[in-house]
């Protein structure tokens, strides 16, 4: 994965913590995850990272 592509800690914390959230994200194609990667790197703070990996398992 280039340097640009990696994925904040924050959203890998989030996500290991949200088997639903992670079974979607991994269901994804590889653009598709590299669109969720860039937004939540947008995202400021833990609650708020919570609340936008949980909306990821919410659409599957």
């Amino acid at each position: 994965m280039e340097q640009n592509n990696q994925m904040p800690i924050t959203f890998q914390m989030a996500l290991s913590h949200n088997a639903p959230a992670l079974q979607a994200f991994l269901k994804m194609d590889e653009n598709k995850q590299d669109n969720i990667i860039n937004e939540a790197k947008k995202v400021k703070g833990v609650r708020e990272m919570n609340i936008f990996v949980s909306n990821i398992g919410k659409k599957c």
